[in-house]
């Protein structure tokens, strides 16, 4: 793809508008989903230099599609290396599709605790929402069709690719 972006500044657009419409303080965290969303989230957590570790999640239990699609072969523990009551989280994704991801990941973080409250993060928002689930910071808004999909790969180097599927 030749786009007049990189994901470098992408992520550092995401990382600005975190710091314009939040109060990061001591209890801000941040909480990446498995896989592409953890990429992320470990460029983003470096330049906000939040003071609590880096959280990760992975949702494959709570996805509300599970049965139909089986469990990832690839499921990642979910870390969580600190309390989430009373916490600010920034939950990071690369793709806002359908929102059902965010709706699983929000579902995992209320098992682990009661947040003050959860920012969306996310590298590219896409049409298609199912669920009444926005982000508050975006990376890119893509407008792609309903065969059309934004995937990150990475982690070095990290790359968005639109693929169209049959």
């Amino acid at each position: 793809m030749n786009e007049p972006y990189t994901i470098e500044s992408l992520i550092q657009n995401l990382a600005q508008q975190l710091r314009s419409s939040l109060q990061i303080g001591p209890r801000t965290a941040m909480v990446g989903i498995h896989t592409g969303g953890v990429w992320i989230a470990r460029v983003l957590h470096k330049i906000l230099k939040l003071e609590a570790p880096l959280g990760t999640l992975d949702i494959s239990f709570y996805r509300d599609d599970f049965t139909r699609i089986g469990i990832n072969p690839q499921v990642k523990p979910s870390e969580l290396p600190f309390t989430l009551d009373d916490r600010d989280i920034i939950l990071v994704d690369d793709v806002l599709h359908t929102g059902r991801t965010v709706r699983a990941a929000m579902n995992e973080l209320f098992d682990y605790g009661r947040p003050a409250s959860i920012v969306l993060a996310v590298l590219v928002e896409r049409c298609g929402r199912e669920l009444p689930i926005q982000a508050n910071a975006v990376g890119l808004h893509m407008e792609l069709g309903p065969h059309e999909h934004a995937k990150l790969i990475g982690p070095e180097p990290l790359e968005l690719e639109v693929k169209t599927s049959g």
